[in-house]
């Protein structure tokens, strides 16, 4: 039986890194580099520029889109690329790209739980303790 080329790529994983490739426009860094597994991400609710003009998606992918669906909850960078299944490397690409336009907003994960009543330091700590004991 004759199998078509990309299933034998896909076995092999010759094919695995030309999509993320083709994703990224060739990119292999995002231009911002303060992206974490836990940075909170939230889609800008009625995005607007320094002229308060509203601001419109341009060239955006497929993914841009799935991202921007999945973060009208806040969402975790990792959960982010989980959902996509692609690396996180390339997942912080895409997500810069959509900041740089304000239609996404980063958060560090402390000022979110701040900004929701203030985050418990002991707790944190002994989830930390918690995490290492593993």
């Amino acid at each position: 039986m004759t199998r078509h080329w990309e299933e034998e790529a896909e076995e092999d994983g010759a094919g695995s890194m030309v999509r993320p490739y083709t994703i990224t426009r060739g990119r292999t860094a995002p231009e911002r580099d303060d992206f974490t597994l836990i940075t909170v991400l939230t889609t800008a609710q009625d995005p607007r520029d320094e002229h308060g003009a509203p601001i419109l998606p341009r060239g955006l992918q497929p993914e841009h889109r799935l991202i921007l669906a999945r973060c009208r909850r806040p969402s975790a960078v990792a959960e982010v690329a989980s959902d996509l299944g692609l690396p996180v490397s390339v997942t912080k690409i895409l997500l810069a790209d959509l900041v740089a336009q304000g239609l996404l907003l980063a958060r560090a994960p402390l000022s979110v739980a701040r900004a929701a009543g203030g985050a418990r330091m002991g707790l944190l700590a002994a989830v930390r303790d918690g995490l290492r004991r593993l």
